[in-house]
């Protein structure tokens, strides 16, 4: 059953130490957020820091006033507030994905610059309902889209770095709004969340009609099921990965030939398409059912098809993966923190001078050591003259930049890589799949998730 009432029990199993950020626009549900987990904090944790901060997307007159009221609720409260606006031309389509974009890189700033590590946002079960409803409305095939039936995962890891935790997910908006009237507080209305225009409001003003209630009950319960069925795919998908993938040079990725008939193929296909994205450098995974057909294939090598930038050899000696070398990027000047074909995160720190950054390429690639592993050496050569190289001036940076150990080009430079797929967004569903990715190409590892006892998957949160 849903709740009825707030139930301040989710937020002890989240860890406050390093302090948090709400996330707070002046709607019923983060005001209510706000509310709530100061009322936790001070009962249990007073000197945590908490700092509530509203994105300002002045995309309506009202927007400016709003913020600010949020600014004298805090003040009354005692709470820290900042307001952030999200500057700059607006895009003609798409806006809603662009305007959640924009706020959740505000949020995350504002967290970084206080040194905390966790957001909280007032997500709650009837944004969950309608998010499954417009999934499943969009679905292309049943195997695909029970995944995304999942709907909202409890926690987010943004940008490999911050969290986004929404305790309130198994709660109706209705009991948030009946708890803030007993408390006196008003909220703010946005007029969007009724324009039809958009897709979330029309299926907001389906459920609510006289079965509305029924509908999010049933479509949050089949977000529980789909979310445990996601968790244990991944689960056997890295268990696979663990035990069929290697790294014999950066930018290529080995599977034993084994891994094509393991017996498991729905999570062989889950892991051929994170590992696909993540050696391509996209940031979706590649087609289900062209994923499915290249598994099918990769049984009787020998075999070679490109998908999603990458390029699969299968041969006796086994599955090679690699970055194609069309379409790379062209030498650019490099740019600190920058995501570098989407494959490799770029840290500059303080060196001083102008850089450049390009692919190695093949000249260069067939002058390096080749894997003593059995390789075969024109695949060595291969991947490494996709693999990205700093030059300052007219001056070569280092012959190779080896991202299995993190070797810094100069002093506080860096090649890193990142699990391209999640980079941006990993829902808590997928931390054992992406963990492993990881782990296998050498990315940072993934920071401890925020909750006392438990992973970050769906169990902690009511449905």
């Amino acid at each position: 059953m849903l709740e009825t009432e707030p139930d301040l029990s989710v937020f002890s199993q989240i860890d406050f130490t390093n302090g948090a950020v709400a996330a707070v626009s002046g709607g019923s549900d983060s005001t209510a957020l706000l509310l709530l987990l100061k009322d936790h904090l001070d009962r249990t944790a007073p000197a945590t820091k908490l700092l509530a901060v509203t994105i300002d997307h002045g995309l309506r007159p009202g927007s400016a006033a709003e913020a600010q009221a949020v600014a004298r609720l805090c003040a009354g409260r005692g709470v820290a507030h900042r307001i952030l606006v999200w500057s700059g031309r607006k895009p003609s389509t798409g806006l809603p994905a662009a305007a959640r974009e924009a706020r959740y890189r505000l949020l995350a700033e504002a967290a970084q610059a206080e040194g905390i590590g966790l957001i909280l946002t007032g997500h709650t079960a009837d944004d969950q309902a309608e998010t499954v409803l417009m999934r499943h409305a969009r679905g292309n095939g049943a195997r695909e889209e029970r995944r995304g039936l999942a709907g909202m995962a409890p926690a987010t890891l943004y940008d490999w770095r911050i969290w986004i935790a929404r305790p309130l997910l198994g709660t109706r908006r209705a009991a948030l709004r009946e708890f803030l009237r007993r408390a006196n507080v008003g909220w703010a209305e946005d007029p969007t969340n009724e324009d039809e225009a958009f897709e979330r409001p029309r299926i907001r003003a389906a459920l609510a009609d006289g079965n509305g209630a029924q509908r999010v009950e049933d479509a949050v319960a089949l977000a529980a099921r789909a979310a445990v069925e996601r968790e244990q795919l991944g689960h056997r998908a890295a268990a696979l990965i663990r035990g069929f993938a290697s790294s014999p040079a950066d930018g290529l990725i080995r599977l034993d030939p084994g891994f094509a008939t393991a017996g498991d193929e729905p999570a062989a296909v889950y892991a051929l398409r994170i590992l696909l994205a993540t050696v391509g450098g996209v940031a979706f995974l590649p087609d289900q059912v062209r994923s499915e057909a290249l598994l099918n294939r990769l049984r009787t090598p020998p075999f070679c098809a490109t998908l999603s930038r990458t390029v699969v050899d299968a041969r006796r000696a086994g599955i090679f993966l690699r970055r194609e070398t069309r379409n790379l990027p062209p030498a650019a000047p490099a740019v600190d923190n920058a995501l570098w074909d989407g494959r490799r995160r770029i840290t500059l720190g303080d060196e001083p001078g102008a850089f450049l950054i390009a692919p190695l390429g093949a000249a260069r690639a067939a002058k390096l050591a080749i894997a003593e592993d059995g390789t075969p050496p024109s695949l060595v050569r291969a991947a490494l003259a996709a693999e990205p190289v700093l030059w300052r001036s007219s001056e070569h940076l280092g012959e190779s930049v080896s991202l299995a150990q993190d070797r810094p080009v100069l002093p506080r430079m860096a090649v890193c890589a990142v699990v391209a797929p999640f980079a941006r967004f990993l829902p808590s569903f997928d931390l054992a799949p992406a963990g492993t990715v990881a782990a296998l190409i050498g990315a940072p590892l993934l920071p401890a998730t925020p909750f006392r006892g438990h992973t970050a998957g769906y169990s902690w949160a009511k449905a």
